[in-house]
């Protein structure tokens, strides 16, 4: 569970039902036309936009961002210098029984083309091809995110104008105008909220998601190249620590000082 999502949603919404609550009661925002319009608008059009399979995947995507697998960058360092302390003592095909027990895929598909023998160059485009991949994956979720953000806006602005032409055509009875004027203004504020506090921060978090992953894999990329290169331990070591942020250096070196 991704605790920084949960604490964001009760945080960024509780504040605007506070703000709602001190002004009035919350059923002066409750407007069934106006959820009509804007929430079945919106993902009406994304079926106009997308594929069907990608629609109905969107349940997928919004798991990704409350569910987080955790990311060690920075444990892959002493996984790739042990990697390398082996295969300079014991020969590459040493590396069998530890390529047998990984579980995360690409790594253990790294290790065994490095393994097989395979000429470095052809490792290199394999495995980038796969991180090109995973990379169109993770942008076809965000720009789902992101064309929510586009529409829900567009449908409230759609309600608003819906909203006033029934309130124009019906200023002779006072009685109707209320509920015409309530649609104009609600569907917008149902627009604004479904893009700028749901649609526009799930597209951020599946961005940074795929930022996280897409360095991971670059770095076992570059572990698995020297290895297959016969690189010194240390040498492994350094090129890999290019990979971390300044601070995960800073920990990383006074934990090896230790």
């Amino acid at each position: 569970m991704d605790i920084a999502t949960i604490i964001g949603i009760v945080f960024a919404f509780g504040m605007v039902l506070m703000g709602i609550m001190v002004g009035g009661p919350l059923t002066l925002f409750l407007d069934t036309p106006s959820l009509f319009i804007v929430l079945g608008g919106t993902f009406g059009i994304l079926f106009i936009n997308f594929p069907l399979k990608d629609v109905f995947g969107v349940a997928g995507v919004v798991r990704n961002v409350f569910f987080t697998q955790v990311r060690d960058a920075k444990g892959l360092i002493p996984t790739f210098v042990g990697y390398a302390t082996i295969a300079r003592r014991e020969g590459i095909l040493a590396l069998e029984n530890a390529a047998e027990s990984l579980t995360d895929p690409f790594l253990k598909k790294g290790l065994e083309l490095v393994i097989d023998g395979l000429e470095p160059q052809s490792i290199r485009d394999m495995l980038e091809n796969e991180i090109d991949q995973i990379e169109q994956r993770h942008n076809k979720g965000a720009d789902i995110f992101n064309a929510i953000a586009t529409y829900a806006p567009a449908m409230g602005m759609i309600g608003t104008l819906i909203g006033l032409v029934q309130m124009l055509q019906s200023m002779n009875d006072p009685s109707t105008i209320g509920p015409a004027m309530a649609v104009a203004l609600i569907t917008t504020f149902y627009g604004a909220i479904l893009a700028n506090m749901m649609a526009l921060p799930m597209a951020g978090k599946l961005a940074a998601r795929s930022r996280e992953e897409t360095l991971e894999k670059g770095m076992i990329i570059e572990g698995i190249m020297s290895l297959s290169a016969g690189d010194n331990p240390k040498i492994v070591e350094r090129k890999l620590h290019s990979y971390l942020s300044p601070n995960l250096r800073d920990e990383s070196d006074s934990r090896r000082e230790e």
